[in-house]
């Protein structure tokens, strides 16, 4: 359990929270929320003692063991994988090192005896007899083989450093689990295997996300940060969501009976009741809706960015087909022989489990790289607009403010200072934001002015690699209302379940030994049908 109280931090003389209360108990999981630049990460660090509070307390449960999920990749890389998953569990893996070490000694002596003898007892206790078993069996889940389990975390890759540091947080059974944007760098098969792990998770769990289905699947709780307040809600993120939106219409409805606005909110808790499935976390989510009241529910202080794609001209017969499309990079094969057609109307998704792969044919397919071998052919009618992965590939010019840059993509109509700050007044850039420079710009604003990019260039077809990438929860909303509402087609890249699931009807799965194509498909269906997903698994 952890108890914070009376906690304010500032930091660089500004105020981020202002008396926070919270007790977070065993058996939940709280998905922490905000804006970004809110807080949350920082929050973490002060939970996990990396910071400290100006005022107030944070108070964890005597002998309880927090672990958390390692944000630097290149930490272990002198580690075998093992180690690296073993020193999860602190203590454990001293005393098996403190064991080592003296077994290792070319001469044992007496002393040497008995302090091993008390350090094997208190390793038994520990369970570290098991350890490297369980270790194994974690890994293996994870898809970490046997090899690779003794080879050194700077022999992996990238996905796979990621997949070992969430084994180290796992590991052990920690009684609080602190985890920082877990699903970052995971595959959909991974990103399912921890959702069903922490679901039935019986310890206190603590994370950050911009994952709505992920945290719609595990959080039984939310806390939000926002106006120096960390504030709790029952509830996973739509419910949050959802009944601030209630909260907002039942305080527009100054002439309705109390006993009138009570009913809204018992069918609305009994719809998302209805929903929960049969893990413990849902279980307990739904004993806790059930005891809601009017009062514990309240309108959210946060702005949507405004987010429309008009077309400039209707798409003709054809939109874009794909022939034999190979890469090679540094001597690697990326791709080989990817053959699609999409067709006007297709929302089509690129996935991959190589990011490298399905960024390469997203760069391929907007004209940024040439392919080895192979076509590309867009139909005549079809005008398209690109969003890059690397925020940096969308802009020729980091000196010009943004007022400036985003003239350039207007049409005549358009260019004078009152339309354009109009637009960027929708996309969350108030008053002097339109004056900052591109290069003192955050990850989430860069990628709100190529968006206003694109609303004005109103292409038939969009281009986005990873769009979602450094947005907050209420941007990437917005880009997802915008998405499914669209006359055009898209093709895109996305890690957000929830993103793809409500708005591609078209997948293609690209790799180094080809491609699977299916066309008039949902992701859910496509990532839950058994025999796709035995041809997906060929291309691995």
């Amino acid at each position: 359990m952890i108890t914070v109280a009376d906690m304010s931090f500032s930091f660089s003389g500004h105020k981020l929270y202002q008396d926070v209360n919270l007790k977070l108990t065993p058996g939940h999981t709280y998905g922490i929320i905000g804006a970004n630049g809110a807080g949350k990460s920082t929050f973490l660090k002060l939970l996990q003692g990396q910071l400290e509070p100006t005022s107030g307390t944070i108070n964890i449960g005597e002998g309880e063991r927090m672990s958390s999920l390692q944000q630097d990749h290149f930490a272990f890389d002198e580690f075998t994988v093992m180690d690296t998953v073993l020193q999860g569990h602190k203590r454990l893996y001293e005393v098996k090192s403190s064991m080592d070490a003296i077994y290792s000694k070319p001469d044992f002596s007496d002393e040497d005896g008995v302090q091993v003898a008390h350090l094997s007892a208190e390793f038994e206790e520990l369970d570290g007899w098991n350890a490297e078993a369980e270790a194994a069996q974690m890994l293996t889940k994870l898809g970490i083989n046997d090899q690779q389990q003794q080879s050194l975390m700077g022999e992996l890759t990238e996905n796979d450093k990621v997949k070992v540091l969430l084994a180290q947080a796992l590991f052990g059974n920690p009684d609080i689990l602190i985890l920082d944007e877990p699903t970052n760098g995971l595959d959909v098969q991974t990103i399912t295997w921890l959702e069903d792990f922490l679901a039935d998770f019986p310890n206190l769990v603590i994370v950050v996300s911009h994952d709505r289905h992920f945290l719609n699947v595990v959080s039984t709780n939310i806390l939000d940060v926002d106006f120096g307040k960390i504030t709790p809600f029952v509830g996973n993120y739509d419910f949050w969501r959802e009944s601030s939106e209630l909260a907002q219409r039942l305080a527009g409805q100054q002439n309705a009976k109390k006993e009138e606005q009570i009913k809204q909110l018992q069918e609305f808790v009994a719809r998302f009741s209805a929903n929960a499935s049969k893990s413990k976390q849902a279980t307990a989510r739904k004993k806790q809706l059930d005891k809601i009241t009017l009062d514990d529910i309240k309108p959210s202080s946060r702005k949507y960015p405004y987010i429309n794609f008009e077309i400039n001209r209707e798409l003709g017969n054809d939109l874009i087909r794909l022939e034999g499309v190979s890469k090679t990079i540094d001597g690697q094969k990326i791709l080989d022989n990817i053959n699609f057609i999409g067709r006007p109307g297709d929302k089509i998704a690129i996935l991959s489990r190589s990011d490298l792969a399905s960024t390469t044919l997203m760069k391929i397919i907007a004209g940024e790289m040439a392919p080895d071998e192979g076509t590309v052919t867009w139909g005549v009618t079809t005008s398209r607009s690109y969003i890059a992965k690397d925020l940096n590939d969308n802009f020729d010019k980091q000196d010009l403010v943004v007022l400036d840059w985003l003239r350039d993509f207007a049409e005549e109509e358009q260019k004078d200072n009152t339309s354009l700050r109009g637009m960027l007044g929708q996309m969350l850039f108030k008053g002097d934001d339109a004056l900052k420079e591109i290069s003192v710009l955050s990850g989430g604003e860069k990628v709100r002015i190529v968006l206003a990019k694109m609303m004005l260039l109103k292409a038939n077809v969009l281009l986005m690699d990873d769009p979602t990438n450094h947005l907050d929860l209420e941007s990437i909303q917005s880009l997802n209302d915008a998405v499914k509402s669209f006359k055009g087609s898209i093709i895109m890249t996305s890690h957000d379940h929830e993103f793809l699931e409500t708005t591609v009807n078209h997948v293609v799965e690209v790799s180094a030994k080809g491609c699977v194509d299916r066309l008039d498909t949902t992701y859910d269906e496509f990532i839950n049908n058994e025999s796709i997903q035995e041809k997906v698994a060929q291309l691995y």
